[in-house]
């Protein structure tokens, strides 16, 4: 029909399963696990029915076919065979966390062992629609990783013993987790989300981020008054409301109206951050 249609498989690993009864019940010879020496290939055949398709007959048509398929590992261990068979497989991983489904953060993938093999194949598209997309990209999950480094050390000594360019890190990291990567099926502005909605609200975390570490560095070697993160939130309160406040721009409104509002967010931040320096000097 030329559609691009979306299966979802769940799950394979009760597939998997009911595999091995057959082939236990068959006599055949078991593999790891007692799985049958052929599942890598059986779901290899499965998954590699996905991908553009050219539809016979006419008119000429083209669709699509994407396979999600849930894996559910005992225990959550991932040297499970159908898992690892799985992830040699597939070209996406999102790897959902218990923890982040406990704290109401949906979807509740996990940002920091999900992947996709497919960043290289769609760089081209990327620097078509907005050449800034990968650096800005690669900078956010630098953020969230360091997070994760530095979660360990505030549970040792607080929040307060840190540098400020590490405040700063947690705080933009925060940003992107509850203001970004989290989402709402149930509302009109956040039941999806177009790419250049996406981009621009991570351009402006991650400007903020850069900014705010430059007016740091730059406040430590000045004479005057010192540039804290306390005081950027204090003095850019409402520049950081509207930075929280992106989500909820509704893509009904259009694009170019919605790339206005997030132009012009961009710049105010930009003009706040060079008062901020000049008032402090």
């Amino acid at each position: 029909m030329g559609y691009n249609v979306s299966m979802m498989a769940d799950s394979t690993s009760r597939w998997a399963e009911a595999l091995r009864e057959i082939s236990g019940r068959l006599a055949e010879m078991p593999a790891d696990s007692g799985y049958p020496a052929y599942l890598a290939a059986r779901l290899a055949s499965f998954y590699e029915r996905a991908g553009k398709v050219k539809c016979l007959g006419g008119p000429e048509r083209t669709g699509s076919v994407t396979i999600v398929g849930a894996v559910s590992p005992p225990g959550g261990d991932f040297s499970d065979p159908v898992t690892s068979a799985t992830l040699s497989i597939v070209q996406v991983f999102w790897g959902l966390d218990k923890k982040l489904a406990q704290r109401k953060h949906f979807p509740s993938v996990n940002w920091l062992i999900s992947y996709s093999k497919y960043s290289g194949a769609l760089e081209s598209f990327y620097e078509k629609f907005d050449p800034d997309f990968i650096d800005i990209r690669t900078k956010a999950r630098e953020v969230l990783q360091r997070e994760d480094d530095l979660n360990e050390i505030v549970q040792l000594v607080g929040k307060d013993a840190l540098a400020e360019t590490d405040k700063i890190t947690l705080e933009t990291a925060k940003l992107l987790r509850e203001d970004y990567l989290a989402q709402n099926a149930f509302t009109p502005y956040d039941k999806f989300c177009p790419f250049y909605k996406s981009v621009w609200m991570m351009r402006n975390i991650i400007h903020f981020c850069n900014l705010a570490n430059q007016a740091v560095e730059r406040g430590a070697g000045m004479d005057g008054q010192k540039i804290t993160y306390a005081l950027i939130k204090h003095r850019l309160g409402d520049l950081f409301y509207r930075l929280v406040s992106q989500k909820f721009e509704d893509p009904a409104e259009g694009e170019e109206a919605l790339v206005a509002k997030f132009k012009k967010l961009h710049e105010d931040l930009t003009s706040g951050f060079r008062n901020l320096d000049d008032e402090t000097r």
